[in-house]
């Protein structure tokens, strides 16, 4: 069974495969996995990793006390799991820790989750079955996912939500989607060796970091849009500005800016105002943290997808099983609450050039882009629905590390809220969605109105053309719900336009 799913990991992958192999699996590989875009083939050596745990955890298990092998778990650690009764303790472990409550996740990210583990058996320290691989593998290919509920966990392994995946695989809970992978016969060797892990925190964040990652660009668009509607400068963006204050994050993104603009690198101050207002002169440095914060984030996640982190590890060479507190996701928790706390200065942002399309001494148009019958209100209401979902970001900034538990007797006293914190994050990608796209709405009236077209052979005017396409050239006063929506789901397409 196993040499049908299995290639060498040292040859190139064919497009629509990605070859897992427990050390180099990317965050945007996991999406493709989760998106149905690929196919999981484990590597060779990999699953030769996995087959040699998988005997050594047994022979440890058989001859020593090893926790939640031949003990059990949480404060029954000490408690002895007699040799008759061994293989109904895994199942019985399953069952017993399969209690997730809550809504049923999307398929998408049970899909994430069930990559990450995949991949994170594949470095070799859990020592269950290889075919549990294999089986999680089938699975991802025939489009099949366990139900799986959203809460659980604590940031200190998603044990709830894998619980329901291993009843999956042993026959006892149901899939959803494709046909389901081959019943597995789980002992008390593969249970919690397949719960210890954080894989759908791990997945979800993966998720929202590559969602979050294209609408921040894609808000550099849509302000690039707004700049050019109030006649603003590019000085705020030029080289010798982030050249004398060198934060990677910022340098990139005032260049990606001129490179949208097609500004140059020293531009010419304009005529008329001396300088623009936060939300255009600041971009940069409210951008530039943002872009920073996500490339520290996928740090931590490339790190965690292919970790050994079970409890206890199985290290063959020593023989041994080292009981540990590797699965303590702190590094993500903060990680992740960093990433977002950047991402909502970014909206905050829009809002601000928001207001500033509203006001005619910036665009000298009427006031909030409104037609020409006395007292019309335009896209006034925007700025409302704008920062109405804005007071979500702020809400679902709100650092998830500060949260605190003391479980199990007392024995598990501290948790690291790495599960709340990738809900949070993904959760803040709608927000933003939301506001970046009332801002495109009203920056792309305002260029019409004025009759500016930015040129169609720069990256902004190839972004300006779809975007026109796609929305409503009507001013009169109306609702703008589904403008909004449709700008919204435009940011995804500016991704290949970008500079």
């Amino acid at each position: 069974m196993l040499s049908s799913h299995v290639v060498d990991a040292s040859q190139d992958s064919p497009t629509g495969i990605v070859v897992l192999d427990g050390e180099t699996l990317p965050v945007a590989d996991v999406v493709r996995l989760a998106d149905g875009a690929a196919r999981p083939v484990p590597g060779t050596e990999a699953m030769r990793r996995v087959e040699h745990a998988w005997h050594t955890a047994r022979e440890l298990a058989a001859s020593g006390r090893v926790y939640g092998r031949s003990t059990g778990v949480g404060a029954n650690r000490s408690e002895a799991v007699p040799t008759e009764a061994a293989a109904s303790h895994g199942l019985r472990l399953l069952r017993s820790h399969a209690g997730a409550i809550g809504k049923e996740l999307p398929a998408r990210e049970v899909r994430a989750m069930l990559a990450v583990r995949a991949n994170q058996l594949l470095a070799g320290g859990a020592g269950l079955r290889p075919t549990v691989v294999t089986a999680l593998c089938e699975a991802l290919e025939a489009g099949a996912q366990p139900v799986v509920n959203e809460f659980g966990s604590v940031g200190t392994g998603d044990i709830a939500a894998l619980a329901q995946v291993g009843l999956a695989l042993a026959g006892e809970h149901p899939w959803r989607g494709g046909p389901e992978p081959e019943a597995q016969p789980l002992d008390n060797n593969d249970a919690l060796a397949l719960i210890s892990s954080n894989a759908l925190t791990l997945g979800q964040s993966a998720l929202a970091l590559d969602e979050l990652r294209r609408l921040v660009s894609a808000t550099e668009i849509v302000g690039a849009f707004s700049l050019l509607a109030v006649d603003g400068s590019y000085e705020a963006y030029a080289e010798p500005v982030h050249a004398a204050r060198p934060h990677p994050g910022s340098y990139a993104t005032a260049a990606r800016m001129r490179a949208l603009l097609g500004a140059p690198e020293r531009p010419t101050p304009p005529l008329g105002r001396i300088q623009d207002p936060y939300g255009f002169r600041c971009l940069p440095q409210i951008h530039g943290p943002a872009h920073d914060a996500a490339d520290a984030l996928e740090r931590v996640l490339a790190i965690e997808i292919n970790a050994a982190a079970e409890n206890p590890l199985i290290s063959p060479d020593d023989l041994a099983a080292y009981h540990h507190g590797g699965f303590y996701l702190a590094q993500l928790a903060l990680a992740l609450d960093h990433f977002r706390l950047a991402v909502t200065q970014v909206a905050r942002l829009s809002t601000s050039r928001l207001s500033a399309l509203n006001e005619p001494a910036y665009t000298r148009l009427k006031p909030f882009l409104a037609d020409a019958e006395p007292a019309s209100s335009g896209v006034m209401i925007l700025e409302y629905a704008a920062g109405a979902a804005l007071g979500d970001l702020r809400a679902f900034a709100a650092p998830a590390s500060l949260g605190h538990a003391v479980l199990s007797r007392g024995v598990e006293e501290q948790a690291s809220f790495a599960s709340l914190a990738a809900r949070q994050t993904l959760r803040l990608a709608g927000a933003l969605r939301l506001v970046v796209g009332c801002e495109l709405v009203a920056a792309v009236r305002a260029l019409r109105q004025r009759d500016l077209r930015p040129d169609p052979e720069l990256p902004v005017g190839r972004a300006f053309a779809l975007a026109e396409s796609v929305l409503d050239e009507d001013v009169t006063d109306r609702p703008l719900t589904a403008d909004v929506d449709r700008a919204a789901a435009l940011l995804d397409r500016f991704k290949d336009l970008y500079a």
